[in-house]
């Protein structure tokens, strides 16, 4: 889909989107329709009810007075609807309403003269963009008739925003935000033929091409490094695991800040085989590293001013007679050991070896990883919200904010002493699951804590939040893109705690 902005009247024909305040309010260019058509918009408020909300649209088809094809009114509302997020909210409103209509192009008018809470013009303007945008992405490489209608809706091919301020800079970044954001949303559908270590290593590399300093470490330098703990993981799949570090070096700091993901671009679960139905699900269990490399994407497209260091453990986990088995011992890059008592938890093992690596290495100041880890968290929280764990509480309390201010919201779980007690080992220093069904997220970000060695760290368990199975507002059935915008966000905030851009 074509999106821009621009400085332009309002159009006398086509499709023409309008605003209101869900107090009846009308904005300029609502106004001055409703001047034109005799009042036609003012009228057309009734079709909202009595208590409009929110991003509700109504639609006005040939609307008498007026020379447009169709009239669409849309509402937003006040307080924390006026947030960035809510405001996408109704852009992608606007966008599932078009295309439920088929409406293939239209204008969208400035909500100018609402209230907008605490967003100047251009801002909502562009938070509208945004969502639109968001909402428009579909994955359909794949079918053949993808430009054909999906379950009745059309293709919106094209819009226009009309805003009068200069929107310019602030829509280049979102842009590039959100492009990243439905680049990793690709990354997570693709199907397991097509994305394993080998192939998702050289489509990283790519990303030289924005600047990011790209390294792929393949099996053989993995070995040499003793990176066990990725490499047993791997041994069961003809698909050999890879390292992937990515870092976008905008700015001279004295230490990154560091992200690891883990890419276990398909998960069998190994000799601990999972239950067939729903393991096709299972091409998704790399969307953490989809979402770190999403990051990285954005903040080098938006040229941003820090360093920022990402590294991304890419395996298959699956089971034949080299896989590794329950009961083998691993001795880690980090020199500790696991027993593997259940090979279906490894994506502990991978983030083990992969920040290990970031804090031997690199020297971070801090680090977050993010990884589907868990169905326990998906049990605690079900499909709103990530499980946060962390070692810091400022590094916790960043991520919560970009979590709420981009809508990908993380919820604090506890990480007591007494739960690392669950992961240690009887044969070795660890081991890689907790007290059967107890704390089973817990226990998995207790397992990964050491091996940040004392820095100060986070861990995003998504495993709930990466794939949407019905239209969410923001977005479609499908890949979220989760964590994209969230550490994009984040980046931001903790370069302005440390007194940068």
């Amino acid at each position: 889909m074509e999106v821009s902005i621009v400085r332009e009247p309002l159009p006398e024909s086509g499709t023409l989107v309008v605003f209101v305040g869900a107090d009846g309010t009308l904005s300029q260019a609502a106004r001055r329709l409703d001047e034109r058509a005799a009042g036609l918009v003012g009228r057309a408020r009734a079709l909202l009810g009595p208590k409009p909300r929110h991003a509700q649209v109504v639609d006005l088809p040939l609307p008498r007075g007026l020379e447009l094809d169709r009239l669409v009114v849309a509402v937003l509302g006040a307080g924390e609807e006026l947030s960035p997020y809510g405001v996408e909210r109704a852009g992608a409103a606007v966008l599932a309403h078009l295309e439920r209509q088929r409406v293939e192009e239209a204008v969208v008018a400035s909500p100018a003269g609402l209230d907008l809470g605490g967003l100047d013009e251009a801002r909502a303007v562009v938070a509208l963009a945004a969502g639109a945008e968001l909402r428009a992405w579909r994955f359909d490489k794949y079918r053949s008739d993808a430009q054909e209608e999906e379950n009745g809706r059309a293709r919106v091919k094209a819009l226009r925003f009309l805003c009068d301020a200069d929107a310019s800079q602030a829509f280049a970044r979102s842009r590039a935000v959100v492009e990243a954001a439905n680049w990793a949303r690709l990354l997570v559908s693709e199907p397991p033929n097509v994305l394993y270590p080998e192939s998702y290593a050289r489509i990283l590399e790519e990303l030289a091409d924005l600047g990011v300093e790209v390294e792929v470490f393949d099996a053989r330098r993995l070995e040499e490094l003793g990176m066990n703990a990725i490499l047993a993981v791997g041994r069961g799949s003809v698909h050999p695991p890879h390292m992937v570090v990515m870092r976008w070096r905008g700015a001279e700091w004295d230490r990154p800040l560091a992200l690891a993901g883990k890419g276990v671009c398909f998960d069998s679960g190994g000799i601990s085989l999972k239950p067939a139905q729903g393991m096709h699900d299972m091409k998704w269990d790399m969307a953490g590293s989809a979402a770190v490399a999403g990051a990285i994407r954005a903040l080098a497209a938006r040229r941003a001013p820090v360093d920022v260091v990402a590294a991304v453990g890419l395996v298959e986990n699956m089971p034949s007679g080299s896989a590794q088995k329950p009961g083998d011992i691993i001795r880690t890059y980090a020199g500790r050991t696991v027993e593997v008592l259940n090979t279906d938890a490894e994506g502990r093992l991978v983030l083990a070896d992969v920040i290990a690596w970031l804090v031997r290495n690199r020297d971070p100041a801090a680090i977050v990883d993010l990884a589907t880890l868990t169905g326990a968290v998906i049990v605690a929280l079900g499909k709103e919200r990530a499980g946060l764990f962390a070692s810091d509480d400022d590094l916790a309390a960043k991520l919560e904010r970009a979590g709420e201010e981009t809508g990908e919201r993380l919820w604090r779980l506890p990480l007591d002493p007494e739960y690392r007690e669950m992961v240690k080992g009887e044969e070795a220093d660890l081991k890689n699951v907790g007290r059967g069904r107890e704390a089973g997220a817990i226990a998995g970000a207790a397992f990964i804590l050491p091996f940040a060695e004392g820095r100060p760290w986070a861990h995003l368990d998504i495993a709930g939040v990466v794939w949407a199975d019905r239209d969410r507002p923001l977005l479609r059935k499908g890949a979220t893109g989760f964590g994209v915008r969230l550490l994009d966000r984040f980046v931001d905030l903790w370069a302005e705690g440390r007194g940068g851009a």
